[in-house]
């Protein structure tokens, strides 16, 4: 669950991305697990799914590192938060901090490999 105001924008990075809408002063938490919040899909839920359902699992599901290699389904604009090789989070687990100031308008960045099970970078 993001903890600071968010937009849903175009991003240059990929699609679209959150950015802030806000000045996040370094060292806040940004994002963290909520389990009334956000979900862990198991393989049961899976079982007999539609392709579409499938697509979106696929688009902004992971498998979290930190809860076992279970989907973890962000339920909000978290979601849509793209991949960095230099972000402006620092990822602990089960939350997020910015590592640094992240200025009002600017993306909000994650790395990926450091919450999502065998994340190797994109084809």
């Amino acid at each position: 669950m993001l903890l600071i105001r968010t937009v849903i924008r175009a991003s240059e990075i990929h699609g679209n991305g959150v950015f802030a809408v806000e000045e996040v002063a370094a060292g806040t938490v940004v994002w963290r697990y909520e389990p009334n919040f956000d979900r862990v899909i198991s393989d049961q839920e899976l079982d007999g799914m539609p392709a579409a359902f499938w697509d979106y699992i696929n688009m902004y599901a992971y498998p979290s590192s930190e809860l076992g290699g279970r989907l973890l389904l962000p339920c909000d604009h978290a979601k849509f938060l793209n991949h960095s090789a230099d972000p402006n989070t620092i990822e602990l687990p089960l939350k997020s901090i910015a590592s640094r100031i992240i200025h009002m308008g600017e993306e909000i960045t994650c790395d990926y490999s450091k919450f999502c099970v065998d994340w190797a970078g994109f084809d």
